[in-house]
This record gives structure tokens, C-alpha cells and sequence, in this order.
């Protein structure tokens, strides 16, 4: 194996605005440095941009709840106006704000009216005059790109100098993309590692047949991992999904074996996959995220964006578009379903019994350990 490394290798072991009751923010400086931390205690760190809600979730005129490891945002677009997102409460008797009204750019508490604009700042107490307005709530910045809600729940002083991730191949005219996403209940660093380990190939062998991954290298930085595969199909047919991302029928896989590299890289806190053919532009990316639900962390959602090169005839993958779905589905179901039974082995257990001896996730566990934040107290 390539051990083309230039960080380090763990051994493994069994914020807020002021007056609004909000936590302080945190930096990196906060981050989980002990190497003898159970990684699925380890947060995730919150200065960073999170897709919280797909676009099409939030209707103009209309509120949405979701969470940030456990804390309650509400996002709110206007009919006139961009989406912002708030404390999910009010400054008055803390009622959820989701369960109000959108009126022009503000939304109003459904039990008093107390109204907040996109600042947090409380505009109008309905029985008050201007002059005795309370404090609000906190404002997280917000924005919206490829069809996604992101918030920034860390330092907000952070958040204008740091840049929206990549996504992907998303905006590429030349690529069709799919929106994908589920509740998962585990530890968002379980799947880090299922997609950064293609030797659990064997977990899809029905729904892919035999393939043998060889292991062509790796490199790690302080922020990131990368890992890069090839594949040879040992036995059964391929799969008509696979097909479709490749733009045609596939015969036998040994002579492929050495044109067809996936690379898969997590961006902390992001993951990408791609898949070239002959060095040539991808025929596949994936860009993917998941965040946490619960104070926990213990439940998260992915955000993927799934994007596959257009073949030369026109709609042919138009075509081919349902059969790749319930392929990625059969997929999905399956990771979820094995993650899921680690996380439920590591809660019988009580610790992270774990004897990694694959290289490359010893040196992911490391990055998601160092650029997270310590388990809570």
C-alpha cells in the first residue's frame, strides 16, 4: 500500500450573541486533542456551514423547525425577502417561534405576537411602545445554494471570512444531480468511515455482484484525508444502476481495473467522492455531509448531492434516472442499516471497542478527533 502520509496517525483506545441567554461560541482552539477520546463522543465542530433543510422543505411565507445538535433553529423565508434563521423560541415565555407567523420580514411569536427580524432583534410587542422593546433572540447567518438551507451555528464573527464548501458538480450544466438524504441514527463519524472504507464491498455484494477494491494510496493533512480505489468485478453481472453512471454497459471488470479510480476524500467536515475514467473528467461526484440532530449526536441527516455526467444522447440518463435511484436507494438502505448496528454496539458496550488496522481510517478517526470538539462533560 502507498503510505503517501504527511499527518499524523492515532493509536486507537477501548457561543451566542450577548444578552440572549444563548451559549458562547466556540473556536477550534476548543478542539479534541486527548488521542485517548472515544471518537463517538466526539463533536462536531460548529464553525462550519451546515445544511440544516433542503430548499424546497421552506414555502415563502412560511416557518420550518430543525436542529443543530440539539439546538432549536427556526428558518423563516419571507414572500419578499431572503431566508434567515433564528433561536427557535421567544425572548418572552420561550414558546417555539416555528409555531408563529411570517409577517413581511419578520416572524411573530403565535402566542403574544412578539415580532423578530432577520437580526434576532425584536421589532414590535404588540401591547408595548417602541421605546421598551426586550432583548431578541440570536440571529445564525444563513444562506442558500444548490437547492440547500446552510447555517453557520458557530461563531458568527467566523462566518463572513469563511467560505461556503464546494458542491460538487451540483451547478454543472453537463451533470444531472440528484438531492439525497436521510435520518440516520448514529454517530456522524461512522459514516465517515463507511464511505472512506471500500472494503465493505462485500456488505453490497447483492446489489453489485463481487468486486475486489484494490487500495492505491492515500494522503492526509491537518484538515483533511483522502483515499483512492480501483475495482475489478470477480464474479455476477453489473448492476443496470452502475451502468447508468457510467453511461453504458460494463463487460468484464479486470481490464478496467486499472482505468477506473474513485477518490474519496472527507474535507472536515465534508465528504466527496468522485469516479474517473481514464483520468478523464468525473462521471461521478458526490458531495455529502451529515449533521448532527441530538445534544449527542447520536442521530444525524445527511445532505448528498449526487451528480452524474450527462452521456452524449440526449436523455438517455433522463431515462435510465429511476433505475439509478432505486439503485442508490438499495445502497443507502443497506450503509444505514450497518451503521446504525455499530452504533447500537457501541452504546451495548459502553466504549468504542473498535481494532481499526486499516490505514487510512486510523488516519481519518485521527482528523475527525483532532478537528472536533471534546465529548461534553
Amino acid at each position: 500500500m502507498d503510505q503517501m502520509m504527511t499527518g499524523a496517525i492515532e493509536a486507537d483506545s477501548p457561543r451566542g450573541c450577548t444578552g440572549c441567554g444563548t451559549r458562547p461560541a466556540v473556536s477550534h482552539g476548543a478542539a479534541a486533542r486527548a488521542e485517548g477520546a472515544d471518537l463517538r463522543r466526539v463533536r462536531i465542530h460548529p464553525d462550519h456551514w451546515y445544511p440544516l433543510a433542503w430548499s424546497r422543505e421552506l414555502k415563502p411565507g412560511r416557518t420550518l423547525a430543525v436542529s443543530f445538535a440539539g439546538e432549536p433553529i427556526v428558518l423563516v423565508r419571507p414572500k419578499d425577502g431572503r431566508v434567515f434563521a433564528l433561536e427557535d423560541r421567544c425572548a418572552h415565555r420561550q414558546v417555539k417561534l416555528s409555531a408563529g407567523v411570517v409577517k413581511g420580514c419578520t416572524v411573530q411569536c403565535g402566542y403574544h405576537g412578539w415580532a423578530y427580524d432577520a437580526s434576532g432583534k425584536c421589532t414590535d410587542v404588540p401591547y408595548l411602545g417602541k421605546g421598551k422593546l426586550p432583548n431578541g433572540v440570536r440571529a445564525y447567518p444563513c444562506r442558500e445554494a444548490s437547492g440547500m438551507i446552510l447555517v453557520f451555528p458557530g461563531d458568527p464573527e467566523l462566518a463572513a471570512r469563511t467560505p461556503l464548501p464546494g458542491l460538487g458538480a451540483s451547478a454543472d450544466p453537463a451533470y444531472k444531480t440528484r438531492r439525497l438524504g436521510r435520518a440516520v441514527d448514529c454517530h456522524y463519524s461512522f459514516m465517515h468511515e463507511n464511505l472512506m472504507d471500500m472494503n465493505h464491498q462485500f456488505l453490497h455484494r447483492r446489489q453489485m455482484g463481487q468486486i475486489r477494491p484494490r487500495f492505491l494510496g492515500q494522503r492526509a493533512t491537518d484538515d483533511m484525508v483522502e483515499a483512492r480505489y480501483s475495482f475489478a468485478r470477480t464474479g455476477g453481472k453489473q448492476p443496470l444502476g452502475e451502468a447508468a453512471i457510467f453511461g453504458k454497459r460494463r463487460g468484464e471488470q479486470e481490464a478496467l481495473a486499472e482505468t477506473d479510480v474513485m477518490t474519496i476524500r472527507t474535507e472536515y467536515p465534508y465528504q466527496t467522492l468522485t469516479i474517473r475514467t481514464n483520468g478523464a473528467k468525473p462521471v461521478m461526484e458526490l458531495w455529502i455531509v451529515y449533521v448532527p440532530l441530538d445534544a449527542e449526536q447520536r442521530r444525524h441527516r445527511t445532505f448528498g448531492l449526487l451528480s452524474i455526467q450527462r452521456p452524449p444522447v440526449p436523455l438517455l440518463l433522463d431515462a435510465a434516472w429511476p433505475v439509478l435511484v432505486l439503485f442508490t436507494e438499495r445502497i443507502f438502505k443497506e450503509d444505514r442499516d450497518i451503521v446504525e448496528m455499530e452504533q447500537a454496539a457501541h452504546d451495548a458496550q459502553g466504549a468504542d471497542w473498535n481494532q481499526e488496522v486499516f490505514p487510512v481510517i486510523r488516519a481519518l478517526r485521527h482528523l475527525l478527533r483532532t478537528r472536533g470538539l471534546a465529548p461534553a462533560a
